[in-house]
């Protein structure tokens, strides 16, 4: 997703945490998504490591999307700054800029393809 990381440098709903804070729990209502402006977010399911986000990627849009509570943690790696997108921001992005659509359905397939295949 680094290619639109300029499509949010002027967002207005900003976030910052330091190293060790807890975006948002397993279980919490999804009421945002974030993309990461600055910084590295781990994200976390049942307790065990999932990933690192990293300054342009995309993490918690499965919630938006399907309106279900949060299927992992995220906590921050290191300081970061993120954008908050809403669903009514998500919701004009998907249909004003094809392209954010298409890279959100990248970023999920790549998800669900680390998911399903056995690892070598």
């Amino acid at each position: 997703m680094h290619g639109n990381l300029e499509l949010f440098r002027n967002e207005k709903n900003i976030t910052e945490f330091r190293a060790g804070g807890t975006v948002f729990h397993q279980g919490d209502a999804g009421d945002y998504m974030y993309v990461v402006l600055d910084g590295e977010v781990d994200i976390y399911a049942n307790g065990r490591y999932v990933n690192t986000v990293r300054a342009g990627d995309i993490f918690g849009e499965m919630a938006l999307i399907d309106n279900s509570p949060r299927s992992g943690s995220a906590v921050a790696n290191t300081d970061c700054r993120l954008a908050r997108i809403d669903q009514r921001r998500f919701m004009f992005l998907v249909q004003q800029t094809p392209f954010f659509a298409l890279e959100v359905m990248h970023v999920m397939a790549d998800r669900l393809r680390v998911y399903l295949m056995p690892q070598a």
